[in-house]
């Protein structure tokens, strides 16, 4: 046995229970620990940066509401097609994110999908 074997019994059997990822994660882990208890850790996982927070269920009714006019056909007034398209319309017909919204008459339009072309979403 050598002398850097006798100084340190436990190493090997450290080395030998944790795998080199296991050992790379608990190194994360602890300085991560650490810049957080320091105070130089600011990040905000969920919003990835924006200073306002993500309101999920929020977008999925808004994306299941959007999917139930499209299918249906329904007739819906200014006030609710500015909530589904995210933008209030200006002319007789609409078209943001793939979405073309239709004025039928004053204050009812209906929505449906944009057809799509070579290029990009046709006007």
């Amino acid at each position: 046995m050598t002398t850097s074997d006798q100084n340190s019994p436990n190493t090997n059997t450290l080395h030998s229970e944790l795998k080199a990822e296991q050992a790379l994660g608990l190194i994360g882990v602890g300085l991560m620990q650490k810049m957080s208890r320091d105070g130089s850790l600011d990040w905000d996982w969920s919003t990835e940066g924006h200073k306002e927070k993500t309101d999920l269920v929020a977008l999925r009714q808004r994306l299941e509401l959007t999917a139930l006019a499209i299918e249906t056909g329904a007739p819906l007034s200014t006030s609710e097609v500015t909530h589904l398209l995210g933008a209030r319309p200006g002319a007789e017909k609409a078209q943001r994110g793939g979405l073309v919204a239709k004025r039928i008459s004053r204050n009812v339009w209906k929505i449906s999908k944009a057809e799509k072309d070579g290029s990009y979403w046709r006007n």
